[in-house]
């Protein structure tokens, strides 16, 4: 019986120092794709406007 306890020990102890191998990135995970997205539609937004600009200048010709 005591042999079984400390296997079941062992066990617990073995699983909980191999659960972070299985846990999900956070904060490094999921700020990288967020500053992508922002600098595209940074410069999406910023072509958008220089194409805008120049259409004013063609119409003011």
């Amino acid at each position: 019986m005591k042999k079984l306890l400390t296997l079941l020990f062992m066990l617990a102890v073995a699983f909980s120092l191999t659960m972070p191998v299985f846990a999900q990135e956070t904060a490094g995970g999921t700020e990288a794709p967020k500053a992508e997205k922002k600098e595209k539609k940074a410069k999406k937004m910023k072509k958008a406007k220089k194409e805008k600009k120049e259409e004013k200048k063609e119409e003011a010709k």
